[in-house]
């Protein structure tokens, strides 16, 4: 006896599909809506980064800035963007309880489906 899944309609196809690229777009914009993402959030004093040899460079890495047009540290904004790692307390509580209970989703949806899988190919 081989095992036949249960049709699905096309209209039940087209909303999982919604649903899954909603779901999809949505964990990516949302922390960046909710200012969670990005990784350049502090301004460096600009006062501190007057010159290439103030910030460590060689001569070789200062030419090819200047080959760039590049004439000062601060013609270039990325220079100036340095990284917050303060860790939002808050947010990672939630991020923890969204994974438990999407595990837990999971696990028991997927026991659901496989206790059918198994009563349908080999009965109770």
């Amino acid at each position: 006896m081989k095992y036949a899944p249960p049709k699905q309609s096309k209209l039940s196809q087209l909303f999982d599909v919604v649903i899954l690229m909603t779901m999809t777009f949505g964990a990516l914009y949302v922390p960046l809506y909710m200012g969670l993402a990005g990784g350049a959030k502090v301004e460096a004093d600009p006062a501190k980064l007057v010159s290439f040899e103030a910030m460590g460079l060689n001569a070789t890495q200062t030419a090819q800035y200047q080959a760039l047009g590049f004439t000062a540290p601060s013609d270039i904004p990325a220079v100036f963007a340095r990284f917050d790692y303060a860790i939002n307390w808050g947010a990672l509580a939630v991020m923890i309880v969204v994974i438990i209970a999407y595990y837990a989703l999971v696990l028991r949806f997927s026991e659901k489906e496989y206790r059918d899988v198994i009563s349908e190919k080999f009965g109770d």
